[in-house]
């Protein structure tokens, strides 16, 4: 009787985020965190000094203000975005060194809109330097429609105007009810699914990791045992205690479950800190309405998990010295997205060996060169097209940065 969704997924997944090295808060009192955000504001205004020793406390009020005011704006959250994944100017992130961060957990935080008061209580969310980056939401297994109702309930969230600047800070969704991936539909409807924001619906994610667990775990700094305090302190906070001995309780734990694995594969402090700083884009499309109207809609995307793999990929054989190789991508696998999203993941990688990058891209059509324009163009990277041969052998030989 003393089973549930909470019991069997939701704590057992906030003890493996602290096994990852997250820290778990059972209370977070009203003057720490500002409610229209829910920002840690003295974990924040903290970090800020920290990452960046030469602003003054006055300063970094401001930045901390500034935060929050972008997290407000109509803009599925894009100023906000651009201004935490910089690396340029004032930092609120380490991208490089996960230990130069604060990562905390929190399970049932309300996110709740004064005015209207409209709530909705993620089961966990993950904060980096007190920005409330992440969330989960967990189902039991065999819960009724799998993860189909969890996803028209996160829906309803994202229409809701009221939890614009909560959703605005929300990098990554995370749905799962503990089941593996169901082979019966062509969409999956068991499993663990991940997402970014949208204005209207979620479009959710498998992810199949391609990488040893053991590596992951071994990488990210995990703690088999946590001590028994830290178990303690989580199962009093959910009200759970007579759980703690009992078998179910201890197979929930273990790291291989679908949604610890999950976890592991995106929230990993290192992982996670990647997926931050390159797996997103703004995608500003035109779109037909029933009656023929046409209007402009902006999209926020994430990486798929392939895109991801391929990624590191590229990374792992540079620095290995290979010169180049292929990529097979099949019939609207995304191969546009992907350039854009390691345009900027390789222009951070050489830059770390001192190397200006130019990207060229070659097509062999003129209704392939309009259609990338087009695509590169909407996610805010404008190529320069060349019209010869010779022109093209000019720019590559230019040593300039364009």
């Amino acid at each position: 009787r003393h089973f549930n969704e909470n019991t069997r997924v939701q704590v057992p997944a906030a003890i493996h985020l602290c096994r990852l090295g997250y820290t778990y808060i059972d209370h977070i009192d009203s003057a720490d965190y500002d409610s229209s955000t829910n920002i840690l504001i003295n974990e924040f205004k903290s970090s800020i000094l920290r990452l960046n020793p030469d602003l003054t406390e006055q300063e970094a009020d401001l930045r901390v203000n500034d935060i929050i005011q972008s997290a407000k704006n109509d803009d599925l959250g894009r100023e906000f975005y651009n201004k935490i994944s910089s690396t340029s100017g004032v930092r609120f992130i380490d991208f490089e060194n996960p230990d130069n961060n604060v990562w905390h957990c929190t399970t049932e935080f309300a996110c709740e809109n004064p005015d209207t008061h409209d709530t909705f209580r993620p089961d966990i969310t993950c904060f980096v330097n007190g920005l409330p980056l992440a969330f989960i939401e967990v189902k039991k297994p065999n819960n009724h429609e799998g993860m189909l109702a969890e996803r028209e309930r996160i829906n309803a969230r994202l229409r809701n105007k009221a939890f614009r600047s909560f959703l605005n800070i929300t990098q990554l969704m995370i749905f799962s009810n503990n089941q593996e991936y169901d082979s019966e539909n062509v969409v999956p409807v068991q499993g663990a699914f991940y997402a970014a924001i949208s204005k209207d619906c979620a479009f959710l994610n498998v992810f199949r990791e391609k990488n040893s667990y053991t590596g992951i775990l071994r990488e990210s700094g995990y703690v088999d045992i946590l001590k028994d305090d830290i178990q303690k302190q989580i199962l009093t906070h959910r009200n759970c205690i007579p759980i703690r001995l009992s078998p179910e309780y201890r197979t929930n734990l273990s790291p291989l479950t679908p949604t610890n694995r999950i976890i592991t594969s995106m929230l990993s402090r290192r992982r996670f800190l990647f997926i931050l700083r390159y797996a997103f884009a703004y995608v500003e499309k035109t779109v037909e309405l029933s009656d023929g109207t046409k209007v402009e809609k902006l999209e926020k995307h994430i990486m798929r998990y392939q895109q991801l793999f391929a990624t590191f990929a590229l990374r792992q054989k540079l620095s290995a010295g290979v010169k180049g190789g292929v990529i097979w991508h099949t019939q609207g696998s995304g191969k546009t997205a992907f350039a854009y999203y390691n345009v900027k993941s390789l222009t951070d990688f050489y830059a770390k060996h001192d190397t200006i990058a130019k990207f060229f891209f070659i097509v062999d059509r003129i209704d392939l060169l309009e259609q990338s324009v087009a695509e590169f163009a909407a996610r805010g990277l404008i190529p320069h097209t060349v019209q010869s041969r010779s022109e093209l052998m000019d720019k590559i030989k230019d040593n300039q940065s364009h």
